[in-house]
This record gives C-alpha cells, structure tokens and sequence, in this order.
C-alpha cells in the first residue's frame, strides 16, 4: 500500500478536506504539519506534498499516487523536492551565511526555490524535518518565504513540538495536527534492544547475562551511523549519477556536501531515538512499581508479552535513575561502550 493510500484510510476527512482545497484553487502554499508519532508526521508531509505537486490531478480529480511525480516524492528521489534536517552534535538548524550559505541551512534551502527547474510541469517541495530546531533567527530568516514563496512551490515544516516555534512561523502556515500518534521505535534493532533491556530488568543478575545484554546495545548503538549512511545514501543515488552523467561536477560538489551533513543529521535523529527507547522502557518498568496496571501503561507494547515480575519501589527509582544517568552521560563526547557496560552492570547485576 503507499503511503497517500494509507494515510487517506487512516485519516479521511483531513486527506478531502486539503483535495477539495486544490479542487478550488484554494491549497495553502505552506503547512505546519505536528503529530506525538515522528513517523505519522514525516509521511504525512509526503501526501501533503503529493497533494499539492500530483501533475495528474486536475485530470483524475484525485492523487494518482503512482504516477512518476507521486512515486518519485515518495522515494525522496523527485527533483524538485528541497529538504531540510537538523545537522551536528547539537541536531540545530542553522541560519547559513546571506552571501554564501553552507548546504542545509535556512538560507541554502530558500535559494533552492530559486534555481532552474528539471522539469517546468512540475511543482517545486520544500519539507523542514524537526522544523522547531530552528532558532528564532533562522525562523526569521524564512518568515518572508514562507508568506511568500516563489510561483509553483510549496512548503511543509514538520514537527512534535509545534509550540516551540515563534508565533510569526505558526501564523504563516496552515496547521494541521494528526492525532492518535504512539511512540515508535523503527531504528534497526529496537527489537532486540528491548529484549537486551528486559533480561537487564528481570533476568538472572549475573555477570554473563549483563555481558550479552551490554554486547548487544553497544552493537545496536554502533549500527546506527552505519544505517543512517546506507538510508542518505539511498535516496541521493539517483541525483548524484544524474549530475555525474551531465559532467556537473560543481553539482556533484554540493549533493556530496549535502549527503554528508544528512548523515550526521539521520544518525543523530536514529540516536535520540535510540536514547528515548532506552528511557521509555525503564519509565514503563518504573510505574509498574508504583502499582499501575500493565495494561494501563502508556507504551504497554515495548514491553511485549513477557512474564513480569513485581517490582518494588526501590527497584523501579533505581532502573529509572540509571537510565537517566546514561541519557545525560551520552549526551557529552564520552566512550558510549563504557558508559553502556556501566548502566547495564548497575540494574543488572546490583539488584
């Protein structure tokens, strides 16, 4: 199923209201879309996208989600399609230089809308990913394009924190907010991170078990960077063979800066991610020692079907601590492996 099938299903009367929006010539020229789920709000910001830019529209009256303009917005590969991420240890968006701004950054995303296009049919996207990791000076810096952007372009800031961002960026956009949204956990191995966690919390408490346990995390850690290269890398094949055939090699030069910083960028997303499974496994441990009921916990499926045996006060403020020792150790430039053993040895081992 694609993704603009999937989510007409999943919400309906939003999925008519923005057609009906372009049936009229009414389509807002630029969305805040916000939802809990990251995932919810990142593919939505696709059919928005293939609602607005669907070339085959006006002739079927609906999204042909499989026409070359919708499946090529879906595979992050249409190339009139402008993306922006937070980037480095502190995952900000930055302002960029006003003469000469670096690639992903306010100023070289706002300059893309300017260039030539590919293919003058189609509409020109512009999507911020975790848009409330702008500053208020790159939110002022994009204030004017997003009250007026060029002819045929559209843009979409994507976020989970909506009221972080400065009321002047809100108010130029047209806000729809998907709810129902759980937290997911879709970084590689989340599965078997929980699994790792669980035998942490309930499993023997001895020094083997701690050591598969924390073999196991440090490998899941590890992978992550590798995962984030394969995925940029992805989605930046098809530009970067098209401007090597076309002998563009100032092109080359950008996409190449470009897939580097969104690397950095994705690695540090799947990394919080990473970081925040580990809390919210440890939190659904700590209020089952404060007595709520298994099935009244808010992120009950992490859990899966596993015995779980009770669990004292205690125990709980000590599995919550640790986690929150190593959330706040991982945030500095620290070894991760050491850090890891010692959070996995102290709930494991020192029951």
């Amino acid at each position: 199923m694609s993704i603009y099938s999937k989510y007409r299903e999943l919400y309906p009367e939003v999925v008519s209201n923005l057609e009906n929006a372009r049936r009229g010539g009414r389509l807002a020229h630029a969305f805040l879309i916000s939802s809990t789920s990251e995932t919810v709000r990142n593919d939505f910001a696709t059919v928005v996208a293939q609602i607005a830019g669907c070339p085959e529209f006006d002739r079927e009256g609906r999204v042909v989600d499989d026409c070359d303009c919708c499946s090529k917005l879906e595979r992050q590969v249409y190339p009139e399609l402008h993306i922006l991420t937070p980037i480095g240890k502190k995952y900000q968006i930055q302002v960029g230089d006003r003469n000469n701004p670096e690639p992903n950054t306010v100023r070289d995303f706002i300059n893309g809308f300017h260039l030539s296009s590919w293919q003058k049919s189609w509409r020109k996207i512009g999507i911020i990913y975790d848009c409330d990791r702008m500053g208020k000076e790159a939110q002022n810096a994009l204030l004017k394009t997003l009250e007026e952007p060029p002819k045929d372009t559209t843009i979409i800031l994507v976020t989970g924190n909506p009221t972080s961002l400065l009321p002047t960026t809100r108010s130029r956009c047209q806000h729809i907010v998907l709810a129902g949204g759980k937290l997911e956990y879709t970084f590689p191995g989340a599965g078997e991170l929980f699994s790792a966690l669980y035998d942490c919390c309930f499993g023997p408490g001895d020094l083997v078990t701690a050591e598969r346990c924390a073999s196991q995390i440090i490998k899941i850690a590890s992978a992550l960077l590798d995962e984030a290269k394969r995925i940029e890398g992805e989605k930046f094949e098809t530009l970067v063979k098209t401007a090597k055939l076309m002998e563009d090699n100032s092109m080359v030069k950008r996409l190449d800066e470009r897939l580097n910083n969104l690397v950095y960028g994705a690695y540090m997303r799947e990394r919080r991610s990473f970081l925040s499974a580990i809390s919210c496994f440890c939190f659904q441990i700590f209020m089952l020692s404060r007595g709520v009921d298994i099935d009244a916990l808010p992120s009950r499926e992490i859990l899966g079907d596993r015995p779980l045996g009770k669990v004292s006060p205690e125990r709980g403020d000590q599995i919550l601590s640790e986690a929150e020792k190593l959330v706040s150790t991982l945030n500095f430039n620290v070894n991760e492996e050491l850090a890891i053993r010692t959070f996995v040895l102290n709930i494991s081992v020192n029951q």
